[in-house]
């Protein structure tokens, strides 16, 4: 396969896909001429993809995740230094009355009083909220009229009315301008999820590959990454 003729691939997870889709990858086409091939997709989604052979020149997704593939295909990318964090928010249907969730009491309250709550309980924000209810003491009232959602956003829930209140990545609720972005959990129920870059040992166009891995962390991505609710390093 010629190098000049083959695109570069970057696979990127969800979390990540506002900045990297508005900003983040225009700038970079600008500023090399250089088109990508970029698919969206749940870190676990893209980690079978892997598996099953595809090999993106990056990967963006999960801090540690391709150490979960099989061997060699792991083995064939390096990580960089965490990028980014993403904290877990909540969001409202269109037409909901807003509730405050400041504090950990106002989000209780909003949790139990609400017709449903909408969460995943495979992906990280999800299992984390699940437990979250637990050590909260609500787990039994939340989760007998929750809505669970293991595809997609959680807001897709609030578009098509099955629930109330959504819960996910702060980032991927920004996605959705239909609905009503309330906040972020309170700091002290907070949970961060950080996101890595891998730049594979392979990639058919190298030097364009190592570029836009240094450009992912560049100033420009690190300010694109905070308009979108995400936390930068």
């Amino acid at each position: 396969m010629n190098p000049a003729t083959t695109r570069t691939s970057l696979f990127c997870a969800n979390a990540l896909r506002k900045p990297v889709e508005e900003t983040i990858m225009p700038a970079f086409v600008r500023a090399t001429g250089q088109p990508v091939e970029v698919v969206y997709d749940s870190t676990a989604r893209l980690l079978e993809r892997i598996n099953a052979g595809a090999q993106p020149a990056i990967f963006l997704g999960l801090s540690g995740s391709l150490g979960r593939t099989q061997p060699p295909r792991g083995g064939a990318f390096h990580a960089a230094a965490h990028i980014v964090s993403s904290g877990i928010g909540v969001a409202a249907a269109p037409d909901a009355n807003a509730p405050s969730i400041t504090t950990v009491e106002e989000l209780a309250f909003a949790l139990t009083r609400c017709r449903s709550v909408a969460y995943s309980r495979t992906r990280p924000s999800g299992t984390y909220f699940g437990r979250m209810l637990q050590d909260l003491g609500i787990a039994d009232i939340v989760n007998s009229r929750a809505t669970f959602v293991e595809e997609g956003s959680t807001t897709s829930a609030l578009i098509d009315g099955r629930a109330v209140l959504a819960v996910q990545q702060i980032s991927e609720l920004k996605l959705v301008p239909e609905v009503t972005f309330l906040g972020p959990l309170p700091a002290a129920v907070q949970r961060y999820t950080e996101f890595s870059t891998y730049l594979c040992s392979k990639a058919a166009n190298e030097n364009v590959a190592t570029a836009l891995f240094n450009f992912l962390g560049s100033s420009l991505a690190r300010s694109a990454y905070s308009a979108a609710g995400l936390q930068a390093y």
